[in-house]
């Protein structure tokens, strides 16, 4: 079978495809939980920064009353585990990184959903579990399929993308028009481009994390990725040390050299500024930034922006990643705040929240008419979309163990001078195998 079939049927036998589901029990499900609270833990996000503002009107609806508890995205794990650690924890919907699935579902701390989306006295019969993105559903939501996070036979759906993201090319159309240069296509275009850009425009050449830790494995896997490398091969091992990994990291490391000042400390967020104040003429990383960089009070470079395909290196391919939201296991309202996820998931909330400036999770919502007048970049987002990989990076239980404490160090050594490219990633196979030893890999 194809991919886009495996996931498609997986959708189909995850969740209950063709359960009755009576009118009468549908309309009067919220009633069992009005007055009641659900407790929510989200990120300081743009994508949930706009979803807070749909929240009123699910209260209004639903009698279901919500609260947040909104933390730095680099503290939410960590207060997370704590309290899903309990027997009875605060939290009954709780939003996670892409990278955190395997690990929270091989620690027991988060409930498989078909159980939910089964119960017809919860589920909504016009929810369309289809009409989700597949590579985001297959992405955030699945565990336990091949390599213990693809789809396919084993996996069972454990969340659901919110905050879901692809990679893109964003660059200021007015800078390269003037200075009359061709947006690059392929990564020896994007090579050649930089010190050019840097040197005849002023400003940095491309934004991009550089922050040790998992914000400076990610810049190096948008490069990773397309040239043709990954970070194990089929048995396990380590090879991001070869040619195509290095060639990589030499690649950031020009990207640091030419783009804004204080690059190798930033973290998302410093990356997203810097182009959203004029500070870059290029920007590859996340489509939900898109919503912020139209809305005036946030960006100075509304108007000026285009976006293009992720350039195509030995392939095309486009990050897969983002945020999603999952139950945590001692939830004390579990129902209420699986249908508060369903709300916030669905078509209608999907395109409210995105007309914010949120990150659309479903197609109708990618091919709106209203959504698309307003976001045209959306066109070149679904284009995107057939290149995103689900395998961009290895998400086992140990994953994020590796991203921070060994990979995140040794590609910041390189992008800081500490070490070459090939002495940083030499440096870290060591580590890196002993986790994996650690964790039961033969290897």
């Amino acid at each position: 079978m194809q991919r886009r079939e495996i996931i498609k049927t997986a959708a189909i036998t995850v969740f209950g495809a063709g359960l009755p589901f009576s009118g009468a029990i549908a309309q009067n499900r919220f009633a069992k939980y009005a007055g009641s609270t659900v407790v929510m833990n989200i990120p300081a996000h743009p994508h949930y920064d706009a979803m807070q503002k749909l929240l009123p009107e699910f209260t209004k609806e639903t009698g279901i009353k919500v609260e947040v508890d909104k933390v730095a995205i680099g503290r939410l794990k960590e207060k997370q585990l704590l309290e899903m650690a309990k027997p009875s924890g605060d939290y009954d919907l709780a939003c996670y990184i892409v990278m955190w699935k395997g690990e929270y579902v091989s620690k027991n701390l988060v409930h498989q959903l078909e159980p939910f989306f089964a119960n017809a006295a919860l589920a909504d019969p016009a929810y369309d579990m289809k009409d989700i993105v597949p590579i985001y559903l297959e992405n955030l939501g699945l565990v336990g399929g091949p390599k213990g996070y693809l789809a396919g036979p084993g996996a069972k759906l454990y969340g659901l993308p919110y905050g879901a993201e692809t990679s893109v090319l964003a660059y200021r159309k007015d800078v390269f028009d003037e200075l009359k240069l061709k947006v690059p296509e392929t990564y020896a275009e994007f090579r050649a481009l930089l010190p050019v850009l840097k040197e005849r425009s002023g400003m940095g050449a491309l934004t991009s994390r550089g922050q040790a830790g998992h914000q400076a494995v990610h810049a190096w896997l948008l490069h990773l990725n397309p040239l043709g490398g990954s970070v194990f091969d089929d048995q396990w091992k380590p090879r991001f040390n070869d040619k195509v990994g290095v060639d990589a990291l030499k690649f950031l490391q020009e990207v640091v050299a030419t783009g804004p000042a204080g690059i190798a400390g930033y973290g998302q967020g410093e990356a997203n500024t810097a182009f959203l104040q004029g500070k870059a003429a290029m920007y590859l990383d996340s489509t939900s930034l898109a919503g912020v960089m139209a809305d005036p009070a946030r960006s100075q470079v509304v108007g000026k922006v285009s976006f293009a395909l992720h350039p195509k290196g030995v392939r095309r391919a486009s990050q897969s990643g983002g945020l999603g939201l999952t139950i945590p296991k001692n939830s004390k309202n579990a129902e209420a705040g699986f249908l508060l996820m369903q709300w916030l998931t669905s078509k209608q909330q999907d395109k409210a929240v995105t007309m914010l400036g949120g990150a659309p999770m479903r197609n109708s919502t990618l091919r709106d008419v209203d959504a698309v007048r307003k976001y045209p970049e959306f066109i070149t987002f679904v284009e995107a979309l057939k290149y995103s990989n689900p395998d961009w990076r290895p998400i086992i239980p140990v994953w994020d163990k590796i991203n921070v404490q060994a990979l995140g160090v040794a590609i910041s050594e390189a992008l800081t001078g500490k070490k070459s490219a090939e002495d940083a990633l030499n440096g870290a196979v060591p580590q890196v195998t002993s986790i994996m030893r650690e964790a039961g890999y033969k290897i």
